[in-house]
């Protein structure tokens, strides 16, 4: 074990869903460690600004590019830049997802199959992608952002939670399937977190201030990110963490729009 195991001094991460909320405080959090990262989303001008505030406060390199990650083309396009730009990736971040609250009986398929696309499809893509260049270096750490959804399901959310309960089943899958290459693969079940893209969601449905009074910050998810990343979890491979702040005892997911 090393001294200090949380060091990531010139590692190279990829982080999508980098311009806002979780993927914004792991790109923050990594370069403290040493970092370099490479952040991706579909919106360049939060990606800049990220990038700006990650290299000004730490000297860390941070280079944003657009991405929509359920186009694969441009998906494979970010894995090759970041190879272009540094030669490796170790770390890998599939942040982006997000969801939509519809009745079962009134959620269109093509609403479904985006839910699908947007939370599933995209990270076995970036995972496929990026994973083999893991594979090549004989290490890498890819760390999965899920949903408390994924665990214990939520009315309203049928297509959300089965995508994100996918994703815990494939990280799974990777880690059985790379660990002989020295590649880990964890993920983490996020709970109510105060994002940009929550607030906003909360206040559509009127309960903004309700769910401000049991979320998360941004860097409590950010932080176990960096644990999974790291050495720390050396010996750690396959798992689900669910990062929920006890909320289960506080109401439940109908009430709730999750991250």
């Amino acid at each position: 074990m090393p001294e200090y195991p949380f060091d990531l001094t010139d590692q190279v991460a990829i982080i999508t869903g980098g311009g806002t909320g979780i993927g914004e405080a792991t790109a923050k959090i990594f370069a403290t460690q040493g970092a370099h990262s490479v952040i991706a989303s579909r919106k360049l001008a939060n990606l800049e600004r990220v990038a700006g505030e990650v290299t000004g406060a730490t000297g860390r390199r941070c280079v944003p590019v657009a991405t929509d990650v359920r186009e694969e083309d441009q998906v494979r396009s970010l894995v090759r830049r970041t190879i272009e730009e540094f030669g490796r990736v170790d770390i890998l971040v599939n942040n982006s997802g997000g969801s939509y609250r519809f009745d079962l009986v009134d959620t269109p398929s093509e609403r479904w199959d985006n839910m699908v696309s947007l939370n599933l499809r995209s990270a076995f893509v970036a995972t496929r992608e990026a994973g083999a260049h893991m594979i090549e270096q004989g290490r890498g750490a890819i760390v999965n952002i899920s949903s408390a959804v994924g665990l214990h399901g939520g009315a309203g959310f049928a297509a959300y939670g089965a995508a994100k309960a996918g994703l815990q089943n494939f990280t799974r899958s990777v880690a059985l399937e790379w660990g002989k290459f020295g590649v880990r693969a964890n993920c983490i079940a996020v709970g109510l977190i105060a994002s940009e893209g929550a607030r906003r969601a909360w206040d559509r449905m009127g309960s903004l201030e309700s769910m401000l009074e049991h979320a998360g910050v941004p860097e409590d998810i950010g932080y176990p990110i960096l644990f999974l990343a790291s050495e720390a979890s050396r010996y750690m491979s396959g798992e689900t963490f669910e990062v929920a702040g006890g909320q289960y005892g506080l109401g439940g997911w109908d009430e709730a729009a999750p991250t």
